[in-house]
């Protein structure tokens, strides 16, 4: 990759399948409004489901704009899978990859990982345990996501013990890999806290989406991590 797509820090949001069309769209302009006003201090990457993602790329210019996957096949057969050359082909510049919703094994990851190189997208990797993040980071994945299954949409976030050495044990394999932090993440302290202990980036779900009011809480959780990242320097 001649030029990384997500530079630290970074804010994740991935409305998963809460929301779709107008109402995500909706999202996603907030989203550029901040990444055009904070645009030398954060990257700001938005998620979509697979139908939505060209006109995500259309209305923004600072977003980056994410798959939820990508399957690390070649072209040719594959009924419904989803391949890299597609997403580049529309201007998608990041995925997922190995979300507890969407598993990959070691090996589906190393091609899936693989094929997005060779396509300029970046990858964001999700890793369930300590164990696993050591062996994800072998992969030389651009980001991995520490994210302990039990505590995904929970509200109740990764203790301090658990960010610290994950964050520690990946940058002992690659230095090179951005840790995320994001279990549970629900308010903007939370997006501060994780920041401000050392991750190089975090993301919401549905702190954001079942919010009384998504566009403020989106807003406020990127200027979270703007600022905590600022007072860590």
């Amino acid at each position: 990759m001649s030029e990384k797509i997500i530079k630290k820090p970074f804010f994740i949001f991935n409305p998963k399948s809460y929301l779709y069309g107008q109402e995500l769209y909706d999202l996603v302009e907030v989203a550029e409004k901040l990444a055009r006003e904070y645009e030398e201090k954060i990257s700001i990457l938005v998620t979509g489901p697979f139908a939505d993602l060209s006109n995500m790329v259309k209305i923004t210019e600072k977003v980056k704009i994410s798959a939820q996957h990508m399957d690390g096949i070649e072209l040719g057969r594959g009924m419904g899978y989803i391949t890299a050359e597609s997403l580049a082909n529309i201007g998608v510049k990041a995925t997922f990859l190995n979300h507890a919703e969407h598993q990959q094994t070691l090996s589906e990851l190393s091609k899936s990982i693989k094929r997005s190189k060779e396509n300029n997208i970046s990858t964001i990797v999700c890793a369930d345990s300590l164990e696993e993040a050591k062996a994800i980071a072998k992969l030389d994945p651009e980001v991995i996501l520490c994210e302990p299954s039990e505590l995904i949409g929970t509200g109740k976030v990764s203790d301090e013990s658990y960010i610290k050495k994950t964050n520690t044990a990946i940058r002992e394999v690659n230095e090179e890999i951005l840790v995320m932090q994001a279990a549970g993440i629900s308010t903007a302290d939370d997006v501060y806290r994780t920041i401000s202990l050392g991750a190089d980036g975090t993301g919401c779900t549905s702190g954001i989406v079942k919010a009384e009011n998504p566009k403020q809480m989106l807003k406020d959780m990127i200027e979270a991590c703007v600022k905590a990242y600022e007072e860590r320097q």
